[in-house]
């Protein structure tokens, strides 16, 4: 691994470490996942002014008024992916922003189905995925409401911005069985963490905790 990969100082493998011991104070359980978090460098997929607070809890902007998701949240929305089966096929990634969540949730599932409405923001996601070798990703620029129909239905979705409710189209797009992971609410007022089952025709939606997410965007820019 070259050396920008590999991280020195405040991207070193010890300051990794503190991150995953971090994460599992929180309450992360799964030890694949806690391990690939471990092993991506985090750092890469933001401004090299910012890398230094890579490892820190907090998201960091990346431009276009998006922000990389802090640890938690990744690892929290895709350990509720994990749990919903032992097999994931297919995943809908509503979101693509810098690529991270992107990485981690390709080294864990079969195939990521990637949306990005921006498109600054999705050729740096696909530069950063290429530099670490991880190929089982497909992007589509588009409007993230509409999903992607052609490779429905999805074994789960998880979805990086906050719509004041879920889009219809997503949840037509669910395997039978199959889980979404979402926050809903206001932009700039309360949100929550939501997971939702599809049981045949209908919905079970779990509650899970409060958080904040940027604004879930009709259109493409």
């Amino acid at each position: 691994m070259n050396v920008s990969l590999q991280g020195v100082g405040m991207t070193s493998l010890r300051t990794r470490e503190r991150m995953i011991k971090r994460l599992a104070d929180q309450g992360i359980q799964n030890q694949k996942l806690l391990e690939i978090m471990r092993d991506t460098p985090r750092h890469i997929f933001m401004d090299e002014a910012l890398s230094s607070r890579a490892y820190e809890d907090t998201a960091l902007p990346i431009g276009y008024n998006q922000t990389i998701s802090q640890p938690y949240i990744v690892a929290r929305m895709t350990e509720l992916l994990l749990d919903s089966s032992s097999h994931l096929r297919n995943v809908l990634e509503i979101g693509t922003g810098c690529g991270y969540q992107t990485a981690i949730l390709a080294q864990l599932v079969d195939h990521v189905y990637s949306i990005e409405r921006l498109l600054p923001l999705q050729k740096k996601a696909k530069e950063h995925l290429s530099e670490l070798n991880i190929y089982n990703v497909s992007y589509l620029y588009n409007d993230g409401h509409l999903g992607w129909a052609d490779y429905a239905p999805f074994d789960a979705i998880l979805v990086a911005a906050a719509p004041e409710e879920i889009p219809a189209q997503l949840l037509q797009q669910l395997t039978a069985g199959g889980v979404m992971v979402i926050p809903v609410g206001l932009s700039g007022g309360p949100q929550t963490l939501q997971r939702v089952w599809r049981k045949g025709s209908s919905y079970q939606i779990e509650i899970l905790e409060e958080v904040t997410f940027v604004p879930f965007l009709s259109g493409k820019d």
